[in-house]
């Protein structure tokens, strides 16, 4: 068959074209599908246009060779659009289309560079072959590209706005009461090293199986799963609330926290591995699994300050308050001069005694106390002595301050470091 023309044709039941060879153009614009149409098998040597076109049953273009452009513009499909092994050899622009239910890419392939505008519920791209640069731009999808064969760069792209057609906004009432996010569930089997993601939810992705992750490019904001929830106290504090990691495999989050990225943004990988490794029975030893709970609960694994800084402060004001109930003397001890002075002269010896501190009695807390106290206390931060009198009890505070709150400074400082730096 040479050229084939259905301008504004009107299918009222169904279109059948299955294994069709039209060797000329094929004109399909503004044509209107009623019922179920098949084009499985087709084989088009020209440009397939179906501009503008509407198709209120099932469309299936199942193993159909386009060798020549194939227009997509504006087309409206009401139930699914099925081109599984479809071959695409030299279309550079596939939509803006819209389908109220799925569009079903598995096993098609893409030879040349194309950029797909899509808005649909669901879209399958499990096996196909993208065999040049492409550009996926989408609306209210969850996109599957398990085991897809990425030769060149893909992007996959959430569309912040309604598709233009013909100068206005696209019609996305079939889409009515979906969101308009664009959620990836699955990259198994796919060589991330060619893979741009941007602005999309990762949170059900599931990543595992997947070459050259660390590779992975996220763009814009993506969104990422969430920590393995717990018992939460009635109030919640602010800074203990659920951190954005990925929740699969942790070796590679560590190995792209490595490369040269912006370091607050690896952070939150780094802050995944860590807690894989604290809940991690199996393969962590009791004992490290000890030192991450006790790493995780008084920084964060080093990346909020705040939540050391928080300890520090508790930790300096029981230390006051000890100080000030048990480790100040009520008087500081006082200094006797005894000696012997010979009655002919001569060499004259003083011993010099020191009275003990005395445990303190009455009134504790008061200004005066809580001034020595604080001066200990700070002192202690810096690792260093006050020189103040203390009682056995409050020696023994001391020491115990002089070794936790340098620790929990020196663990502030580093989570300030590690979210500022480059």
């Amino acid at each position: 068959m040479g050229d084939a023309g259905f301008h504004r044709a009107q299918f009222s039941g169904d279109a059948l074209f299955d294994e069709v060879q039209i060797s000329g153009d094929a004109r399909f614009y503004v044509a209107q599908f009623s019922g179920y149409t098949s084009y499985n098998a087709a084989r088009f040597s020209g440009d397939a246009r179906f501009y503008m076109a509407q198709f209120s049953g099932e469309a299936s273009f199942r193993m159909t060779q386009l060798f020549g452009d194939v227009w997509f513009y504006g087309a409206q499909f009401s139930d699914n659009a099925d081109f599984s092994g479809t071959r695409f050899a030299a279309m550079p622009h596939f939509g803006p289309v819209l389908c109220a239910k799925e569009v079903d890419l598995s096993g098609a392939v893409f030879e040349v560079p194309v950029t797909l505008e899509i808005a649909a519920p669901r879209i399958w791209g499990a096996r196909t072959r993208w065999e040049s640069t492409a550009t996926l731009r989408l609306r209210y999808t969850i996109v599957d590209l398990s085991d897809a064969v990425l030769s060149s760069p893909v992007a996959v792209t959430a569309h912040p706005a309604p598709f233009a057609v013909m100068d206005t906004v696209a019609d996305e009432s079939l889409l009515e009461g979906t969101e308009s996010g664009v959620r990836v569930t699955s990259v198994r089997g796919v060589d991330a090293m060619h893979l741009v993601l941007t602005d999309v939810d990762l949170s059900d992705c599931l990543f595992s199986g997947a070459f050259h992750l660390d590779q992975l490019r996220l763009e814009g904001r993506c969104v990422f799963a969430l920590t393995p929830t717990r018992l939460q106290p009635p109030i919640r504090l602010s800074r203990w609330t659920r951190r954005r990691t990925l929740a699969e495999e942790h070796h590679w989050r560590a190995r792209n926290a490595d490369q040269p990225h912006p370091a607050p943004y690896a952070a939150d990988f780094y802050y995944g591995e860590m807690e894989m490794r604290r809940h991690d029975r199996t393969g962590t030893p009791p004992s490290e699994r000890f030192l991450l709970w006790g790493y995780w609960l008084l920084s964060g694994y080093g990346l909020r300050a705040l939540r050391a800084l928080g300890w520090l402060a508790a930790a300096m004001l029981v230390t006051i308050v000890l100080l000030m109930g048990f480790g100040l003397p009520n008087d500081s001890p006082k200094q006797e001069v005894a000696g012997t002075v010979p009655p002919g002269g001569g060499k004259v010896t003083f011993e010099i005694n020191t009275t003990d501190p005395q445990n303190p009695t009455g009134d504790r807390f008061t200004g005066e106390r809580f001034e020595k106290s604080l001066n200990v206390t700070l002192n202690s931060v810096v690792f260093r002595s006050s020189g103040q009198d203390l009682t056995t009890s409050g020696t023994y505070i001391e020491m115990a301050s002089r070794v936790a709150e340098p620790v929990l400074l020196g663990l502030a400082v580093l989570a300030v470091r590690n979210r500022v730096k480059r």
